[in-house]
């Protein structure tokens, strides 16, 4: 018995020792918005790389069922309703089912039916992910080869159309899943995105945010002298930051490459959290902010968490992590301080 214990001891050290190698790609969420993007560069440096697996930024289907509310939960269970009014399937019988049009799918690799169906199943086991990367497939080939009998399948057992809101499938087709990681997936032969987001802290962010700008709108309405004069020339700064923000956005078709810069975060960051110059200002309601800046920070370690530990629990060394571009600086500074873990943003790879 002694053995055994031993043996699990060292497969658990082992484990914890593996070295991650990180690519971490800081995205928009709505690519739709932007001038014709060239994604020729960051395309050859993932090839480059050769990834085992990409992590995206939604919960498991695990984390799905445990957090009971969330920003989308309601979206998400919306869907989920949905889709088992127009075929259900018993939650006793997905994983049979999952895997077994899994296999089919790899038979029958043109077959968007089977796609189709699978797609269902996994939103059905609230894998949200990778019912998107099955969507994702039949969708890309629709836009290619139309089919109307394939459409009108896909309408009656999906309802994209019903599907506006949250993390759902209208947002799928202009997001980062659509322009950058299903097609890099596709092209390498993965089947399954996995996931890394952490919502469980996400009504503590919210009731933080909802104590700050409380406080801080009583606050903006104060014109005394020297106190208003400060506090504009700081409102001031942050504008000019959104407005350089804006006119990349407008302009450049490399955006994702500037969203991965200091300055791209540093401007982000002043949108949530205002500028740390301001925090002892003698009316700023610093306790406020620095509760918001601690749920945040509790979220961005738990998704670097995630992101090692689920990496190592499959044996993956060499990982993509897609995340919108807020959390890019924050993930890549935590995945820094972890050991046997190595991290570059998209930027910084030759």
């Amino acid at each position: 018995m002694k053995y055994f214990f031993l043996f699990i001891f060292l497969v658990s050290f082992n484990a914890s020792a593996q070295q991650v190698d990180i690519i971490l790609i800081g995205v928009s969420h709505n690519y739709s918005k932007y001038p014709a993007q060239e994604y020729s560069g960051i395309y050859h440096k993932i090839r480059k790389f050769k990834p085992d697996v990409f992590f995206g930024e939604f919960l498991s289907k695990e984390d799905e069922r445990l957090v009971m509310d969330y920003w989308c939960k309601q979206d998400n269970t919306k869907r989920l309703n949905m889709l088992r009014s127009n075929r259900n399937i018993l939650d006793e019988l997905l994983p049979k089912t999952i895997d077994s049009l899994k296999k089919l799918s790899l038979l029958k690799p043109k077959n968007y039916q089977v796609k189709t169906d699978l797609a269902h199943a996994y939103y059905l086991n609230q894998d949200v992910a990778n019912g998107h990367y099955q969507f994702w497939q039949v969708f890309n080939h629709l836009q290619q080869t139309p089919d109307a009998e394939l459409e009108r399948y896909v309408n009656k057992l999906l309802s994209p159309q019903l599907d506006t809101t949250g993390r759902s499938i209208k947002r799928l087709k202009t997001s980062e899943y659509a322009t950058i990681v299903f097609p890099m997936m596709q092209e390498m032969g993965m089947h399954e995105l996995l996931s890394m987001d952490c919502q469980d802290y996400d009504l503590n962010w919210g009731a933080s945010w909802a104590a700050f700008d409380a406080k801080f709108n009583l606050i903006k309405k104060d014109t005394t002298s020297t106190f208003g004069k400060k506090l504009k020339l700081e409102l001031v700064k942050i504008n000019i930051g959104f407005e350089k923000y804006a006119s990349i956005e407008k302009s450049s078709k490399k955006v994702t490459e500037w969203l991965n810069t200091d300055e791209a975060s540093a401007i982000s960051a002043s949108g949530d959290f205002y500028l740390q110059e301001m925090y002892d200002m003698k009316k700023f309601p610093k306790e406020e902010m620095l509760s918001k800046i601690h749920w945040w920070m509790m979220r961005n370690k738990v998704m670097c968490d995630n992101v090692v530990n689920r990496a190592r629990m499959a044996g993956f060394k060499k990982v993509i992590v897609v995340v919108g571009a807020n959390h890019r600086k924050y993930m890549q500074n935590i995945f820094k301080t972890m050991p046997n873990v190595k991290v570059k943003n998209i930027n910084e790879v030759e």
